[in-house]
């Protein structure tokens, strides 16, 4: 297994993360068991949830994904996994969580609550990587960090990650915790994928100069660069088929920036290439995401198990040259799918 460090940290993780955020709703708990199960059994030693899951987000289902998690980890050796998960984002953000009334923020009082709950869900006595599930643009970055700072010197977490983010943020946040002397985001996970390269423009100078680890999340797109949506009918019951339909303009977003004429020419023009390879379209577009010197683990996910099988083609696939100069004219040709 060609294992990866998080930033400067200890963390030495696997090149595929598991992913959760289905387990309680998309997938249940038997299922979520075969597929961390069969996750586990190849080598993965990653496991990335959050206490807002699973998606979409309710009310009623808040907090049933670590849950299942901590039923899970409780049948494993603890100190096997590299276990991580997040604090809901604060509601003046790109939407309100439904946890804690609506009114989360990345203060003192909300981090510590957030982090207890997760503990005692998720039945263990440490987190190895916390992480912001996206930035308070209202609450100073020096009172997160100084309350972060405080659980890692508490032992309840090992390591501070941040989660879409900007370059200003993730650039802030750091020379904040180096002016104040304390731990810092060791990691930021956003979305990148074949159709969402922008992290490259800015963030990854960021990664590379700082050496601040990337952990992609939907680096297939949602399931678009499958290539399901570009037969002649959606699948009915895909993801972005039922949001489409929404009456819910966010959500009717969503939907969009996935799914469009650019995003589906794109994908179109990947699936050649896999065909070329004679790999499938899903190995390609992780295969991808874990090409790059700043990326530690790229984080996949599953609604049963036998999808895994696709994702884990592309752990131990290094793309070469000629295969990324393809995707590089792509890219430049079909500007920012996803906007």
């Amino acid at each position: 297994m060609n294992y990866r460090y998080i930033g400067k940290t200890g963390l030495r993780v696997t090149p595929i993360c598991l992913g959760t955020m289905g387990f309680g709703s998309w997938s249940d708990e038997v299922e979520s068991f075969k597929i961390m199960d069969k996750a586990y059994e190849r080598g993965i030693n990653f496991f990335d949830t959050a206490e807002l899951y699973p998606v979409p987000p309710k009310e009623e289902h808040v907090g049933a994904t670590e849950t299942i998690v901590g039923k899970w980890l409780k049948t494993k050796q603890r100190d096997s996994i590299i276990l991580a998960s997040k604090i809901a984002g604060a509601a003046n953000g790109w939407f309100v969580p439904p946890i804690r009334h609506g009114f989360t923020a990345i203060d003192k009082f909300h981090i510590k609550r957030a982090v207890e709950g997760s503990l005692r869900r998720l039945q263990t006595d440490y987190i190895d990587l916390y992480q912001m599930h996206w930035p308070d643009t209202v609450v100073p970055i020096e009172e997160s960090l100084l309350a972060f700072d405080e659980l890692v010197k508490e032992g309840k977490v090992r390591y501070l990650g941040t989660s879409n983010d900007s370059a200003y943020g993730l650039t802030k946040a750091n020379e904040t915790s180096k002016r104040l002397g304390i731990v810092r985001f060791e990691s930021i996970q956003n979305n990148f994928s074949l159709n969402n390269p922008r992290f490259l423009d800015e963030l990854a100078l960021v990664c590379q100069k700082e050496q601040i680890s990337l952990l992609p999340y939907s680096p297939i797109a949602g399931g678009v660069l499958s290539g399901k949506y570009n037969g002649a009918f959606y699948p009915s019951d895909a993801r972005f088929s039922e949001y489409l339909k929404s009456k819910d303009p966010r959500t009717k977003a969503q939907g969009t920036r996935f799914v469009n004429e650019k995003s589906l020419a794109s994908t179109a023009k990947y699936m050649e290439i896999a065909k070329s390879l004679e790999i499938s379209p899903i190995t390609l577009a992780v295969a991808y995401s874990k090409q790059f010197d700043f990326v530690a683990s790229t984080i996949i996910g599953a609604v049963n198990a036998e999808q895994l099988d696709d994702s884990f083609v592309a752990m131990d696939l290094e793309l070469s040259d000629e295969v990324m100069q393809k995707i590089k004219i792509i890219q430049e040709e079909i500007m920012y799918p996803m906007g």
